[in-house]
C-alpha cells in the first residue's frame, strides 16, 4: 500500500517554539493500576504527529485523558496545555470550544440521523454561541469527502465502515479545530479504504490543523506523520522524526516486520 508523505516535514515537535498541544509527565491510573507512566509529548501547528505502539500500551487512554473523556474512575495527574493554556480541570465541552477534537476508536455515529444532521452537530457549539457562519465547514468536509455529499441525505447506519470513519472525522472538523485528535482510523477497514483514509490525513494538514494519530498500523502513521512516539506498556520507549523511527531497528522488528516493504 503506497501512502502519500508529509510533503515538507515540519520542525519535531520537541522544538517547536509553542507547540498547539504540550502534555508534559502524564499518569493516569485506574485504583491502584497505573495505565500511564508520565508520558510527555507535543504536537507543532501544522504537525501530523502519530503515537503508535501494541494493544494495551495505553494509547486510547492518552487520547482520553488529553480530550477531558477519562471514566470518573481515572485519576489523572500531570500537565495538558492547548495552545499555551492550561487544560487542568477544563471539562470536555470547554476543551472543544478552545479548539480540541476528538474522533474516538467507535466513531459514535447517530446512525438514524443523516449525514448531514451529523455533521451539522459537529458545529452546534459554534450554532451556540450565535456564529453566523456556524456550519462553513459543510463544503470543506464535501470536498474532503465527496461520497458524503452524495449520501448526505441517507442516515448514518447505511453507510458502509469506511464512509463511517469519514464522517466522524467530517463531523469533528465542523468545530474547526486547532488540534484534531484520532483513535485508530483504519480500525477494522479494508487495505483500500484504509489508504483512502491516510491519503485524507494528509489533506488533512494541508487544511493547517494539527493532528494527533494514534494507529496500530505503524507502517502506514510513519509514512505520513513528521514526529512520532512509540508507546509501550504506559511508557515512552522511543520518539523522534517519523522517517528516523521507520528505519529504526527496533520499530522495524517489532512494528514493521523483519523486512522493510511498502506499505
Amino acid at each position: 500500500m503506497n501512502l502519500p508523505t508529509a510533503a515538507t516535514p515540519a520542525a519535531p515537535s520537541a522544538q517547536a517554539a509553542t507547540p498547539i498541544l504540550d502534555v508534559h509527565d502524564l499518569h493516569v491510573s485506574y485504583g491502584k493500576v497505573e495505565a500511564l507512566h508520565g508520558v510527555s509529548l507535543a504536537v507543532g501547528a501544522g504537525q501530523i504527529v502519530t503515537v503508535i505502539g501494541p494493544n494495551g500500551a495505553g494509547k486510547s487512554t492518552m487520547l482520553n485523558a488529553i480530550a477531558g473523556a477519562l471514566p470518573v474512575t481515572g485519576h489523572l495527574r500531570g500537565a495538558v496545555s492547548l495552545g499555551g493554556q492550561d487544560m487542568s480541570g477544563v471539562p470536555i465541552e470547554a476543551r472543544v470550544a478552545r479548539g480540541m477534537s476528538l474522533v474516538p476508536e467507535k466513531r459514535e455515529l447517530f446512525a438514524s440521523m443523516t449525514v448531514e444532521d451529523n455533521l451539522l452537530l459537529g458545529s452546534y457549539r459554534r450554532y451556540r454561541a450565535r456564529e453566523n457562519n456556524y456550519s462553513d465547514q459543510l463544503d470543506v468536509v464535501f470536498d474532503l469527502f465527496p461520497r458524503l455529499k452524495e449520501r448526505r441525505k441517507q442516515d448514518a447506519g447505511t453507510l458502509s465502515g469506511g464512509e463511517r470513519q469519514m464522517l466522524a472525522v467530517g463531523r469533528a472538523l465542523m468545530a474547526k479545530p486547532q488540534l484534531l485528535m484520532l483513535d485508530e482510523p483504519s480500525l477494522g477497514l479494508a487495505p483500500l479504504i484504509v489508504k483512502e483514509i491516510f491519503h485524507i490525513i494528509v489533506r488533512l494538514k494541508e487544511t493547517g490543523v494539527a493532528i494527533l494519530l494514534v494507529e496500530q498500523n505503524a507502517r502506514a502513521a510513519l509514512q505520513v506523520a513528521d514526529y512520532a512516539y512509540v508507546l509501550e506498556t504506559g511508557d515512552v520507549a522511543l520518539e523522534g522524526p517519523a522517517d528516523q523511527l521507520a528505519n529504526d531497528p527496533k520499530v522495524i522488528d517489532t512494528y514493521l516486520g523483519l523486512t522493510k516493504k511498502s506499505a
